[in-house]
């Protein structure tokens, strides 16, 4: 028996304060009970739930759409209910999408970094839900990389985007729940959550006894969301972080660079819970595909000690010293910075990485880390 009991499985045991209303459901796969039963199901077969429309973030109600990929309005084939996107024309739901409905239920996994989009999809509900006078709920689930650890700096105001809507850290130890009552601090609408029973803030994935659904295409093992908060910076440049391979955000490289090199450099800093492997990969999409690279797989030797924002910050540094002349970082029309800008939450650490500063970026993480910490205890649900 799981240990953990999720906000959906004790807001099945008494769903009678949506009795009478109209239901929208923000949710995907990951949206399922303790025994697996999906929640749209649950919702649809309860007799006391009028379940009338649905929401889907980033990558599908199916959780089948690349990163990026966007979609649109569908039709739920199981029990014909509408599904609005809100990754195609808008992030943020509109006043028609929630005409038929009172009340929003959110039920989607995080992983526990701020460049996760569905917080943003939460908080973006929230902001309509206020708008135009909903109740919103949340069904509180687990960070998978636990409660305790919090690491990162906090987004600067000019780069805020849809990989960092609000000043979090990159790691930020919260749940969804949690993090819905933090939002709504500047919000301000009907919000309730549903927490669970059992979890504690020292608790990774699995401690919690539950089964895990991927919540995204790339999202593989627990490794590689710890690794996350830190690895996916490289989505700001030319390396390929992984994707096109069964070890995304767990290994990276390029054709041009050489793994044992790179893998006795990285091992040679002796970072906590980490020790480096040469490896060689196809992208079968995404940077360099049908191409050869070399690089390395960072193994995750101690799941406890792992410190992955400061840990890929000095990685980052060395591949910068073995291949500085052959990195570029990735700009798009739409973007009013540099990607890589917009993950790290400032410019202080593409400009380091260059030598264009002597601003120390994990200085900024230590800071924000601690301000983050202070400001997010009146918050949390959980000890």
């Amino acid at each position: 028996m799981p240990k953990v009991r999720l906000g959906i499985d004790v807001f099945m045991e008494d769903p009678s304060f949506v009795a009478g209303k109209r239901v929208g459901l923000l949710t995907n796969q990951t949206g399922a009970d303790s025994k697996l039963t999906s929640t749209i199901r649950l919702f649809h077969r309860e007799p006391g739930i009028n379940l009338c429309a649905l929401f889907a973030p980033e990558h599908g109600i199916k959780t089948v759409a690349r990163e990026g990929e966007k979609f649109s309005d569908t039709v739920h084939a199981e029990t014909n209910i509408p599904v609005f996107s809100l990754y195609g024309n808008t992030k943020k739901p509109t006043k028609e999408m929630l005409e038929t409905v009172d009340i929003v239920i959110f039920d989607l996994q995080d992983i526990g970094a701020r460049y996760y989009t569905y917080i943003y999809s939460m908080l973006y509900m929230m902001e309509a839900c206020a708008e135009y006078q909903k109740e919103m709920v949340v069904l509180d689930r687990p960070n998978p990389i636990g409660g305790t650890e919090v690491e990162g700096n906090l987004v600067e105001q000019d780069y805020t985007s849809f990989v960092g809507l609000y000043p979090l850290p990159s790691r930020h130890g919260m749940t969804v729940g949690e993090l819905a009552l933090l939002f709504n601090d500047q919000i301000g609408c009907q919000l309730k959550v549903v927490k669970m029973e059992g979890w504690n803030r020292n608790m990774l994935l699995p401690h919690t006894g539950l089964p895990w659904i991927p919540p995204s295409p790339n999202t593989t093992s627990l490794d590689m969301m710890l690794l996350y908060p830190g690895t996916c910076l490289l989505e700001g440049t030319n390396l390929s972080e992984g994707r096109g391979t069964v070890q995304p955000f767990e290994i990276f490289g390029a054709p041009f660079i050489d793994g044992s090199i790179l893998q006795d450099a990285v091992n040679s800093l002796k970072l906590p819970g980490l020790h480096a492997r040469e490896t060689s990969f196809k992208p079968t999409y995404s940077k360099f595909k049908d191409e050869v690279c070399e690089g390395i797989q960072l193994h995750v030797t101690d799941r406890m000690a792992v410190k992955p924002v400061e840990a890929f910050v000095h990685i980052l540094r060395t591949v910068f010293r073995l291949y500085g002349d052959r990195i570029t970082f990735l700009e798009y029309e739409k973007l009013r910075h540099p990607m890589f800008d917009l993950l790290a939450g400032n410019e202080v650490l593409r400009h380091s990485l260059t030598g264009c500063t002597d601003r120390d970026y994990l200085e900024d993480c230590r800071k924000g880390s601690v301000q983050f910490l202070n400001g997010r205890t009146s918050y949390l649900l959980y000890r």
